[in-house]
């Protein structure tokens, strides 16, 4: 990957992709950004509104573009799909998203590009399994961003439930972005010093800790009723995630990564730490897990198999 000049296209202009190309403005990553929607005119508008920023911030070519663009990209990061409505779940938009994810992989592949899949569209860990499906790269260049926005929730409650830093709380999700997802509670630390020793100081219970771990799961809905979409958190959790690649840092992050034994799983893409850097998906870290968690993460991955399966077998129909 050439270091000089570092190339993002962006599929996908609505609130999570707008929210990912602000985010990379405001951090100085990339250099040539190249925005792809449906809704042409939104992609030029949202090009000349970024332009904006960056005599205050880091400079940088952005544009609206097309699937062609992709050809000498680095980095494809698609955010395009049907977005999640009030009542409805990450599972539920399968069927939709299965089919537009291949008519957006099918042209970029044609494009000639050669280069990395971040999936950011939901249900995230069977579209990254669809992409990865569609454009038949290897799997460490196809990859999604997995549990990382739910991981930074966790960090952010934990952290005001013991009143330190977020940066100071090593805890994951892990298993499905969506409704079976679980915290690895029992490994996690603060500081160096293990969560439970914490809760336990602090009068903190095990069902403390789920009504954290509930709340952190469905937090997405209670945002989602209140103001129609989530987006400032992802866009962000995909900005640290590229700059992660871009600049080769070898950061453990978690993220949706193929499965070739680790949890005991194989032949799927599920939220787990992983260590991103220039080549994608370096190596996965299989986390510690109880006997407890370790049911979670097989139940979890039995959930995402069977509705992967069927919306596969649907869209062969």
């Amino acid at each position: 990957m050439a270091q000089h000049h570092q190339k993002v296209v962006l599929v996908g202009d609505g609130a999570v992709g707008s929210s990912y190309a602000f985010a990379l403005m405001q951090q100085g990553i990339a250099e040539e950004l190249v925005i792809v929607d449906i809704m042409k005119e939104r992609t030029e508008g949202d090009a000349l509104d970024l332009e904006d920023a960056a005599p205050w911030t880091f400079n940088k070519n952005v544009y609206s573009g097309s699937y062609d663009d992709a050809k000498d990209a680095d980095l494809v990061v698609i955010t395009a799909g049907a977005p999640q409505k009030p009542g409805e779940t990450r599972l539920d938009l399968v069927d939709k998203n299965l089919k537009i994810i291949k008519s957006i992989v099918s042209p970029i592949v044609e494009s000639g590009f050669n280069g990395i899949f971040l999936v950011a569209a939901n249900p995230v860990d069977i579209l990254t399994m669809a992409v990865q499906k569609f454009s038949g790269f290897p799997k460490n260049r196809v990859f999604g961003s997995g549990t990382s926005l739910d991981t930074a929730r966790l960090r952010m409650a934990l952290a005001k439930k013991f009143n330190v830093s977020p940066e100071a709380v090593d805890a994951y999700i892990l298993g499905e972005h969506g409704d079976s997802e679980f915290a690895n509670f029992d490994e996690a630390l603060i500081g160096g010093r293990p969560l439970k020793l914490w809760a336990a100081e602090a009068g903190i219970s095990d069902a403390d800790l789920d009504q954290i771990l509930y709340d952190t799961a469905h937090k997405a809905y209670e945002i989602i009723n209140r103001k129609g979409a989530t987006f400032y958190g992802i866009g962000t959790s995909l900005a640290r995630i590229t700059r992660a690649i871009f600049r080769d840092e070898k950061m453990v992050l978690p993220v949706g990564a193929w499965m070739e034994g680790q949890y005991g799983l194989n032949d799927i893409y599920i939220g787990t730490p992983a260590v991103i850097g220039a080549n994608g998906v370096e190596a996965v870290i299989e986390a510690t897990l109880s006997e407890e968690e370790a049911a979670k993460m097989a139940a979890s991955a039995k959930t995402l198999k069977e509705v992967a399966e069927g919306g596969f077998a649907r869209l062969d129909a």
